[in-house]
């Protein structure tokens, strides 16, 4: 039994009568060669079933053909029941599937995990870094377009490096959330904040606290870091601290989840005691118990426009450097 050979370069110039080198320009993506050629070249190549040495044409267009979407954070978290870096994740994927290209999903949720990706994207073994969350004053993206990587985040880099980013309105979503509690005759309105080294938790509470002070309010705080054990400790805190409240802001739905959760055990009706509004309109906000008023933002859009960013600028397109998505809240029975 003998095996049949891949076509060879050679074999599809024979069948499309052109030189070999002619082919590796066209298989390389150069657009020096006439159309019809280059027709003539991809119709051999399909009859033929001729498939590219990629690491071949890596060395020839500089390019991979990969972007590397990197998550720092956890495993558990990115893969946990909150959907926004699933949702991230396959907007991504789509965008890249379409651009026929691959994703590298990559997680640094430890100290060897960046390090890691540092050595990985530096080491130019991909054509664009995208960056689905930030903590704290990461100096990696603004690292990696200095060396002329592309680079497009999730949220503002803290550091102030000028990377571009796509986000949604966070300030403008709490805003409407805040003034919808206080229009309903709230007046005691707690928030469950974010954590502070994110720019989404850093955000969504300045939306909060505009927005209590310009109705001459009081500020109630009590911080999470975006999941449920957060939330239902957050909320504890907060009726410890202030029973009397009467509406709860949680910088997530997930937190939101918890925290109506704890004011059922602790005996508060929702709405009529305690009014409670979510952010990031998750799948199950609208199955809770009462269903959750939220903020919606469009979670796969996000992983989407990034990715369409990122390859504008990989093209050598000069793009804005922020791109904000909208955000609505929508009001169920918890509000």
């Amino acid at each position: 039994m003998t095996t049949a050979q891949r076509p060879t370069l050679e074999a599809v110039a024979r069948r499309a009568g052109v030189s070999r080198a002619t082919v590796s320009r066209v298989v390389n993506g150069s657009t020096t060669v006439a159309e019809p050629i280059q027709e003539a070249v991809r119709r051999a190549v399909a009859e033929l079933g001729y498939v590219p040495n990629l690491a071949a044409r890596s060395l020839v267009t500089q390019r991979t053909d990969s972007v590397a979407l990197v998550m720092p954070e956890e495993a558990t978290r990115v893969f946990s029941d909150d959907q926004v870096f699933p949702g991230i994740i396959r907007g991504a994927a789509q965008e890249l599937e379409a651009a026929d290209k691959q994703l590298v999903l990559m997680l640094a949720g430890s100290a060897a995990g960046h390090e890691r990706v540092e050595r990985y994207t530096t080491g130019r073994h991909v054509d664009g870094v995208l960056f689905a969350s930030l903590h704290g004053e990461d100096p990696l993206p603004g690292t990696l377009s200095r060396l002329g990587i592309p680079v497009v985040c999730a949220g503002r880099p803290l550091d102030g490096a000028q990377v571009p980013y796509v986000d949604v309105d966070n300030v403008g979503g709490v805003t409407r959330a805040v003034r919808h509690l206080i229009g309903n005759g709230r007046r005691r309105i707690a928030t469950i904040a974010g954590p502070q080294d994110m720019i989404a938790g850093i955000e969504r509470l300045t939306g909060y606290r505009e927005t209590v002070a310009a109705a001459g309010l009081a500020e109630l705080v009590a911080y999470g870091d975006f999941t449920r054990e957060s939330g239902a400790a957050a909320m504890h805190q907060l009726l410890t601290a202030h029973p009397d409240l009467d509406a709860v802001f949680a910088a997530s739905d997930l937190m939101a989840h918890a925290a109506l959760r704890t004011l059922r055990e602790a005996g508060r009706r929702v709405p009529e005691d305690v009014a409670v509004i979510g952010f990031d309109d998750i799948e199950t906000a609208a199955y809770t118990e009462p269903p959750l008023t939220t903020v919606r933002w469009e979670i796969v859009e996000l992983g989407r426009e990034m990715t369409r960013q990122l390859l504008r600028l990989a093209a050598g397109e000069v793009i804005e450097e922020a791109v904000i998505l909208p955000t609505e809240l929508v009001v169920r029975a918890s509000a």
